[in-house]
């Protein structure tokens, strides 16, 4: 269940994006955005089961080449939509992906999607099916991971035209709990609408 601050956070943000490209006013909303991933995402991130398959992910791409990650990319992309789905499925039916979407459905409509990244900006977990593969050459995992522990990354807030509703991502690095090493990332797409 969201905290009251989530709550109050996005009530905020409802009210006076559609009204106002203030300066002021987005720097507010962004600093209730970041204060939301720093405290309730931070809560459940560092999970045992998000950390262990991030470690998985890690150990077995560690050989991948740069064109073997762009082979899997465009492998999920043609995926996408279809009946077979070899690459993609792995993502989604394993216990971490569960586990993301137990924390979409217990955010009350304020998280809308999210996955873990690993090392190389590969999902390793999902809460739904994304439009690629690999993350990394994206600045939801450029900002993050490459800049180590405590790094966040907001996204532009914007209007999804599929619900029309504001939303904004944001991705923080990922930390093994037991070594303070980076591992992964993790993006959390917020409902700025919902409460």
């Amino acid at each position: 269940m969201p905290s009251r601050f989530a709550a109050a956070a996005f009530a905020l943000a409802a009210a006076v994006l559609p009204a106002t490209t203030s300066p002021a006013i987005a720097a507010e909303i962004e600093a209730r955005l970041r204060a939301y991933a720093e405290t309730e995402v931070a809560a459940w991130v560092q999970d045992p089961v998000l950390i262990g398959a991030i470690h998985a992910a890690n150990t077995a791409h560690s050989a991948l080449t740069p064109e073997g990650v762009l082979a899997l990319d465009l492998a999920w992309r043609a995926e996408v939509g279809a009946a077979q789905t070899p690459t993609i499925t792995p993502v989604l039916k394993n216990a971490a992906s569960d586990f993301l979407r137990a924390q979409v459905q217990g955010a009350g409509g304020i998280i809308t999607e999210v996955f873990v990244m690993d090392a190389l900006g590969l999902n390793v977990a999902s809460s739904g099916i994304t439009s690629d593969y690999w993350q990394g050459d994206e600045e939801k995992f450029t900002a993050t991971f490459p800049n180590g522990p405590g790094a966040v990354h907001l996204g532009a807030i914007e209007l999804d035209e599929s619900t029309q509703t504001y939303q904004a991502q944001v991705s923080m690095t990922v930390t093994d709990p037991a070594s303070g090493q980076a591992i992964g990332a993790i993006t959390v797409a917020l409902n700025a609408e919902s409460l």
